[in-house]
């Protein structure tokens, strides 16, 4: 019993000098000496892996280090390799430890540095990729540019499945964790990784059950849905309802967002929409083409296109905005009351202006 407890003892003074190493190597050391010289936090930014030279030059540069060659004599110890080294965020704590300070910057198993910081991405309120690229682009390393040719490239195309006009049907908008160096490239498997956990079985047997053919498709009702109504999400399975019947009964969705969207941002400002603005030849203007648009004519959130999977049970075809403030519609079947809804909107709209 005694030498049972003996190598107990043992088996923990190892496990606690292991969990502690760092503390001997500092008291060793010295703390001065050990530690960084900074006395708030700093902040370094990779977009591609340093080489050895050029984190030492960083850290001194930042005033983080002091000594270029004692931390030249750590790496060697450390057996610290210029090939382990990871780009991205990092956050330098004021007096951190010089061992800790370098292995931070040492790739893990998960193909980060281990003190690594990931970055917010978001890119809400996007009306295109173009968009979204200048928008990623301001929380990650990979250029706008580089993100938008990736992400209409032949070979993305091809690699995803897509049209350049089901593209933005992949990017499904929320604030994301990304890591600082990411490119463009891994971004867009990134988004495609999120894309495929949105659609489960459970969504892909509604998708079929609404009588669309692909998620794209779905994603671009959503995206009509959610442009004819951005503030009354209570809305949301309606509108999808009334287009999904349009769509059965074989009818145009006279959508107007859609030709909006054919004008870029021309139409921005604009109040009153005219039979000029509707006329336009484009292939997303659901006044002249059947059936749906090539593609979204936005960046969708996910929970609008849940609200297309979940459309409401209604019979309307037709919808207007109701003649206040109050951002919501009014909904019918009738052609009639539909004439009636649109003549008290523009009589309405007019004494506004």
């Amino acid at each position: 019993m005694v030498k049972k407890i003996g190598l107990v003892a043992f088996i923990l003074a190892l496990v606690l000098a292991a969990v502690n190493y760092d503390l001997i190597v500092d008291f060793i050391r010295g703390d001065k000496a050990a530690r960084t010289i900074n006395t708030v936090e700093q902040r370094l930014l990779f977009e591609k892996d340093p080489t050895m030279e050029e984190l030492i030059d960083a850290l001194h540069a930042k005033k983080i280090i002091a000594d270029k060659e004692e931390i030249r004599s750590l790496v060697k110890e450390l057996n610290l390799t210029e090939d382990q080294l990871e780009g991205g965020k990092y956050v330098i704590l004021p007096e951190t430890t010089l061992r800790n300070l370098m292995l931070g910057f040492q790739r893990g198993e998960n193909g980060r540095g281990k003190d690594e910081v990931l970055v917010n991405v978001i890119f809400n309120t996007c009306r295109d990729l173009n968009d979204v690229a200048k928008s990623v682009s301001v929380c990650i390393a990979a250029d706008s540019a580089d993100l938008f040719d990736y992400m209409v490239s032949p070979e993305t195309l091809s690699r995803y499945g897509f049209t350049k006009a089901q593209m933005p049907a992949i990017i499904l908008p929320k604030q994301y964790k990304m890591e600082f160096d990411t490119n463009a490239e891994e971004f867009v498997a990134f988004m495609a990784g999120k894309f495929k956990e949105f659609w489960n079985e459970e969504r892909l047997a509604k998708l079929k059950a609404i009588g669309l053919k692909s998620q794209s498709q779905a994603v671009t009702v959503a995206s009509i849905v959610y442009s004819e109504q951005g503030k009354v999400q209570e809305e949301w399975p309606i509108i999808a309802g009334l287009y999904l019947n349009r769509i059965k009964k074989g009818m145009k969705l006279q959508s107007d967002p859609t030709f909006k969207y054919c004008w870029g941002h021309e139409l921005d400002d604009v109040q009153i929409l005219t039979s000029k603005h509707r006329d336009i030849d484009c292939p997303y203007n659901t006044y002249k083409i059947n059936g749906l648009p090539p593609g979204p004519i936005c960046i969708t959130p996910a929970k609008v296109v849940d609200a297309v999977l979940n459309r409401a049970d209604v019979d309307y075809i037709y919808m207007c905005a109701k003649p206040d403030y109050s951002g919501k519609h009014n909904f019918t079947a009738s052609d009639a009351q539909h004439i009636r809804n649109a003549n008290a909107y523009q009589k309405w709209i007019r004494t506004q202006i």
